[in-house]
């Protein structure tokens, strides 16, 4: 599993659905489809993966939207190394692709509390951006260039990184968010003042239930280059997101039991490319 590599990261909750997410949390898709939750520690203090699995579909085309994680953590590079797992190093950082091309950026350095550093994202226009995350969605500006900027809700979080391509972001079929927790007493505001901004809500406050655990409440808008951001509920979400110590097993369980191949081969079908 190529998250192996990574040393000392786990899975955190694993969780099952009938039906598409009313949200779109799985994309576009109406099937059964599963999400693991994956980090260096609970979701209330780290910043942690979101894997989204649709049963029906085999591929996703990639766009230029999504530019990688880096990771600072010497563990990670030795453990690269000891396996055998191919990666590139360019100006120190050494970089690893998943398997389903995602990007990690390892850097050779300690680091106190979550290891998880940044996530870079493609914009169109510099400027245009900052605003959006700054002003509108109220983050800190800790560095700004003319190509590059990093924002963050706070010192001690990840941080979002954007980086100016010149030209539109294509998003192609992956899908991919970024969600940040907050008082459940601000999502109203939060959505009404993008809507007065005249910015894009993608979904407008709603429930999600998840099987067995807590309901969350969202606001999924979209930044000037589309790309989704879900603001949750806190409350409830930390309720819902407590770490379960079965997520290895039930994920395993999960693995063994899909036979989404086997039944399309049965058919005479391939699952479908996004």
């Amino acid at each position: 599993m190529f998250f192996g590599v990574f040393a000392n990261i786990t899975f955190l909750r694993h969780e099952e659905f009938k039906e598409g997410c009313k949200a779109s949390c799985n994309g576009p898709y109406d099937g059964k489809w599963s999400k693991s939750m994956v980090g260096y520690g609970p979701e209330d203090s780290h910043f942690v993966i979101e894997l989204t699995y649709n049963y029906g579909i085999g591929s996703y085309k990639l766009g230029t939207d999504f530019l990688g994680i880096t990771i600072n953590s010497p563990d990670v590079i030795e453990n690269i190394k000891n396996h055998n797992y191919p990666s590139t190093e360019i100006g120190g950082v050494h970089i690893v692709t998943s398997p389903d091309g995602y990007q990690f950026h390892i850097v050779n350095q300690v680091c106190e509390g979550d290891p998880i550093q940044k996530v870079t994202l493609a914009c169109s226009n510099m400027g245009k951006s900052v605003d959006y995350w700054t002003n509108l969605c109220g983050m800190k500006k800790y560095s700004f260039e003319e190509k590059k900027a990093v924002l963050g809700y706070a010192d001690n979080q990840c941080k979002l990184e954007l980086c100016d391509i010149s030209k539109a972001v294509d998003h192609a079929t992956a899908f991919g968010r970024i969600a940040f927790s907050c008082p459940r007493e601000q999502l109203p505001s939060i959505q009404e003042g993008l809507k007065a901004a005249g910015q894009t809500i993608l979904t407008p406050l709603v429930s999600l239930d998840t099987p067995g655990k807590a309901t969350v409440e969202v606001v999924i808008p979209a930044d000037p280059d589309g790309h989704e951001i879900c603001f949750v509920g806190d409350e409830a979400f930390r309720e819902l997101s407590q770490v379960d110590p079965e997520a290895d097993l039930l994920l395993d369980k999960a693995i063994a039991a899909d036979k989404s191949e086997e039944w399309f081969a049965k058919k005479g079908k391939t699952k479908a490319s996004a």
